[in-house]
């Protein structure tokens, strides 16, 4: 049966009582482990290493032409794998193993047929299946074989009921947009830290803001009135998307200056942040941003902060 993001434990009627407070109960076990996020903060190799290896899945996506919820995927079990394992330095070949075994893993839970060849292009080192499959076990044992992952897509549906009025074309235009900006949300570093209810309630409140202001504060308050969530959290997460999404708009403009020609120089353009309007009712602060870009500024460690160690042993040596 293939893996539905959005309703991982069942196949049948959506967000029935007791499978909703199982996905809360539980999401905590699908996310990378809390000294990982910590770690990130304060040394580049990890930075560096996920960058890398989102990028390899996202290029073998397009190659592919797989839909967009397997790189997804894939990219949520590299996190869980790398906050839990430890990861040699100076071996490229690695990542790109850890590339394509995510992704094909991920396939495999969308009973998405592939071959492996096309997984792999026309790249000069071509693992062969048993290596991929060794990688694929390690992987697994790791995750504790917990593959129907819990993502934010999974609390959609149940965000969106709050919604008023329901109208389909306006909740499928909400789901929409909070469905692109979950997607664009899961390069950001800084998001990590945050439960996929929390980032899925923020995505789901960001795009009412931006498509629908009017009932903007109702759902807002119909959110934070529930059981559910954690306002400090959520104001926090929502704060970290919405200067994500407002980074995005900023650098679209940036390129689209640079394509064009123009009297003045692109250097001299710089996006600012102001301040339009602040919300204090319910204790979430939005702020229309246009943020400059700023260079982060991290500090070197010797080792990994990681709790497991990468067994090279148990793969083939390539």
């Amino acid at each position: 049966m293939e893996f539905d993001l959005e309703n991982p434990f069942t196949s049948f009627e959506e967000h029935q009582s007791d499978t909703l407070l199982d996905l809360f109960a539980t999401e905590s076990d699908h996310m990378p482990s809390h000294n990982f996020v910590q770690c990130l903060k304060i040394t580049d190799f990890y930075v560096s290493l996920r960058q890398e290896t989102v990028s390899l899945i996202l290029q073998i996506q397009f190659a592919c032409n797989f839909e967009p919820f397997i790189s997804y995927l894939a990219v949520t079990y590299l996190d869980r794998f790398i906050s839990r394992q430890e990861i040699p330095q100076g071996k490229p070949w690695v990542l790109r193993l850890l590339a394509v075994s995510c992704i094909s893993l991920a396939a495999k839970m969308k009973n998405t047929h592939f071959p492996l060849s096309k997984l792999q292009g026309d790249q000069e080192l071509i693992f062969d299946a048993q290596t991929i499959h060794r990688m694929e076990l390690l992987i697994l044992d790791a995750l504790n074989w917990r593959m129907r992952s819990i993502t934010p897509f999974s609390f959609l549906c149940f965000f969106i009921s709050l919604f008023e009025p329901k109208d389909p074309p306006l909740t499928q235009a909400l789901k929409d947009r909070a469905t692109d900006i979950i997607f664009r949300a899961h390069s950001e570093i800084k998001l990590l830290e945050f439960k996929p209810s929390v980032i899925a309630a923020s995505a789901v409140l960001l795009s009412s803001y931006e498509l629908f202001p009017l009932q903007f504060p109702s759902f807002k308050t119909s959110i934070l009135s529930s059981d559910y969530v954690n306002k400090e959290d959520l104001s926090k997460c929502f704060d970290t998307m919405q200067e994500m999404v407002e980074m995005d708009g900023c650098e679209s403009i940036l390129d689209t200056l640079s394509s064009s020609r123009t009297q003045f120089s692109v250097v001299d353009y710089k996006c600012t942040k102001s301040e339009s309007q602040q919300i204090t009712n319910s204790g979430i602060t939005t702020t229309t941003m246009m943020p400059e870009k700023r260079e982060i500024k991290r500090r070197k460690m010797n080792g990994f902060c990681s709790e497991g160690e990468f067994q090279l042993s148990r793969i083939q040596n390539c």
